[in-house]
């Protein structure tokens, strides 16, 4: 869940000025988001909040500031160099309430029902055992949490000789699912009231002609998406 991978896809469509301007630059130098998950808007004051695959923690550090003194941020990567990173940029921004930890999606290592909202951005489609990561997500929450995230979806099938090539890896496509298959892996995993805010074609704006070949031919496009688990 490091946003290595995504470095060459990334920019901050969707964020309003003065939350990146609340922030860091170090931590937005290194940012790889795909689109805009707080739009969502389900983080609030006293909120504990799970954003999956951190980064240097430019979703974090947003987040703790809606969430303030009374909440509480936790800030998931399974890299060392992405964890130094945002523990050095809540040190900059002096976010108290944010807490970098180590792991990976498909194991989360927090209790049960202990989180009010996830957020995540542009990371899950990487991720190799989605039905364990959806169905770590929904462990997490508690009942009447909120998942919000900006992810990348394709409309045509990949195949396995492209998925197993490094090189398109790099493209942030191969990893994606099929918007369809995705939205019911989540299904699946017990979310309800699953929500498309909005679609948009990513990589149009990529400055690799190849990115953009890549994408067109597979249909890739962020989606933004809200569910909640039920009470």
């Amino acid at each position: 869940m490091s946003d290595k991978i995504l470095i060459n896809c990334s920019h901050t469509d969707g964020y309003p000025s003065n939350q990146i301007d609340a922030i860091p630059e170090q931590a937005v130098e290194s940012f790889a988001g795909v689109g805009y998950p707080h739009a969502g808007g389900f983080i609030g004051e006293g909120s504990v909040v799970l954003d999956v695959g951190s980064g240097s923690g430019t979703d974090s550090l947003i987040a703790s500031g809606v969430a303030g003194a009374t909440g509480k941020v936790y800030g998931l990567d399974m890299t060392h160099a992405m964890l130094d990173k945002l523990a050095a940029n809540v040190e900059r921004m002096g976010a108290s309430n944010v807490e970098p930890v180590e792991g990976n999606a498909e194991e989360i290592p927090l209790p049960d029902a202990s989180i009010d909202v996830v957020t995540s951005n542009g990371v899950l489609n990487l991720v190799p055992d989605k039905p364990r990561a959806f169905a770590e997500i929904f462990r997490v929450l508690k009942p009447g949490g909120r998942v919000q995230l900006a992810d990348i979806v394709i409309d045509s099938p990949i195949s396995d000789e492209s998925r197993n090539n490094p090189d398109l890896w790099a493209e942030c496509v191969v990893g994606a699912s099929l918007e369809d298959s995705y939205i019911r892996l989540f299904e699946g995993a017990g979310f309800s009231d699953i929500g498309v805010l909005r679609r948009f074609d990513y990589f149009s704006g990529s400055s690799s002609e190849n990115t953009r070949k890549v994408a067109q031919g597979f249909g890739a496009h962020t989606v933004e998406l809200t569910m909640c688990k039920e009470g």
